[in-house]
């Protein structure tokens, strides 16, 4: 699969002009650090803005690890660097014992022990920032500076002090807004409903001796880029490959097919069985329009809910649900589906469906609070989706512009970069 080519930014050199043509090897960026944190839905994110800049070849994934297991379960609301230290010194006092960070018969995990998990590459590195820094300054006459893209919570003290002390040497992209100072960065990918709580609506949530602790606390600058929903890897190119790889399994199924993608329960998004009964109800109503159907569930949906889902739809012939073994069926999904019912707590996986351009439909959206309500009723407005109901003709179709966030979010790095006087390789 090739990467997207974007369009270029006014005034670049032409295709195939050399480098010393174009100002010198230092002025063109044709290679990536990605800082992930270890969650498939952050560093797809970064992985898909990459993939759409088209460096995706020469990347490299460091990731921010924390002790997991036991007491640390409990510690991750700290700082990475905070947790690390707090961690360390309980290590020393009790000498190494498993009694405070394992249940019995468990194991402790090590510090790294989720390296290399889940994003399909052999070796990921520990996110270091001398390191990071060190190969940057050192390798910018022969390689020209570096892009870094990061994402998530965990990441923004690392890409930040990146950008601090390697400044003339990288360009800084964090996705997700980081609360506070978005100037630590050359570029901010932020969602619209992450600024919902300067909006008036929120503000009257919000008792008035809290509201100076709301975050973002200003509106967005101009070095940051808003988007409507998450940032990912699926573009047509990626459609189209998938249609072909998946060819043979869902060619031959009755139309329409739908595929149904059901999350887990949020803080924002809460819900239980109850969601599970609303869901499956709903899609025995309209299964007589539906030629066939297509089940997933995500690594965060509980098994109280997936239990409930099997053992109601079990008799159903027309409807199948994935057994979440290798190979994972997602590209397929989105390729070949002609409508989706995704539950309303994914923002990841509404934002994939939304760039296919066809149907989809959000059940539980009346569940999810503050900026994630916004979020659904952004999408509602824009046409983007529409609340399942259990009446639909799944035989209908309709149709809006496709969410094309990745894309328009690469085309702002684009920009940025020409302003300072960069540009990527084409």
């Amino acid at each position: 699969m090739k990467p997207i080519r974007l369009p270029e930014p006014p005034g670049s050199p032409p295709r195939g002009v050399p480098d010393i043509f174009e100002g010198g090897v230092y002025g063109v960026v044709k290679r990536a650090v990605i800082i992930g944190n270890g969650f498939p839905a952050s560093e797809n994110q970064s992985i898909g803005l990459v993939r759409a800049l088209g460096l995706s070849e020469k990347q490299t994934l460091y990731r921010v690890t924390r002790p997991s297991g036991g007491i640390n379960e409990y510690l991750h609301w700290l700082p990475v660097s905070v947790h690390k230290q707090i961690y360390y010194i309980i290590r020393l006092i009790y000498s190494y014992s498993q009694v405070l960070f394992t249940t019995k018969g468990s194991k402790v995990k090590s510090l790294t022990s989720e390296n290399g998990g889940n994003v399909g590459l052999s070796s990921i590195l520990e996110a270091d920032v001398k390191s990071i820094v060190t190969m940057a300054r050192g390798t910018a006459d022969k390689d020209g500076p570096l892009l870094v893209v990061a994402c998530g919570r965990d990441t923004i003290s690392i890409a930040s002090s990146i950008k601090r002390l390697a400044s003339e040497n990288v360009f800084v992209v964090q996705i997700q807004h980081p609360r506070r100072q978005v100037s630590r960065f050359d570029l901010v990918v932020a969602p619209q409903h992450d600024y919902y709580a300067l909006t008036p609506h929120a503000q009257e949530q919000v008792p008035k001796f809290l509201r100076k602790y709301m975050t973002p606390d200003e509106p967005p600058t101009k070095n940051v880029v808003l988007t409507l929903g998450s940032l990912h890897q699926v573009d047509s190119a990626a459609l189209r490959s998938a249609a072909i790889a998946w060819h043979d399994e869902f060619a031959p199924l009755p139309k329409p097919l739908i595929v149904v993608n059901i999350g887990g329960p949020t803080s924002r998004c809460r819900y239980s069985t109850d969601l599970a009964k609303q869901l499956t109800t709903y899609l025995k109503g309209v299964l007589d329009t539906c030629g066939s159907v297509r089940i997933s569930f995500s690594r965060r949906t509980p098994d109280k809910i997936a239990t409930y889902v099997r053992k109601e739809l079990a008799e159903f012939p027309k409807i199948y649900i994935w057994d979440n073994e290798e190979p994972n069926p997602h590209m397929g999904h989105l390729a070949w589906a002609d409508a989706f019912i995704v539950s309303a707590d994914s923002i990841s996986m509404l934002s994939e469906a939304c760039s296919t351009g066809k149907p989809v439909y959000v059940i539980g959206a009346d569940r999810c609070k503050w900026k994630f309500g916004e979020f659904h009723k952004t999408l509602k407005e824009r046409g983007l989706v529409r609340p399942f109901t259990g009446l639909e003709d799944m035989s209908e179709s309709w149709s809006y512009p496709p969410l094309n966030d990745t894309a328009e979010a690469a085309n702002r790095v684009h920009e940025a970069l020409a302003e300072r006087g960069w540009r990527l390789r084409p």
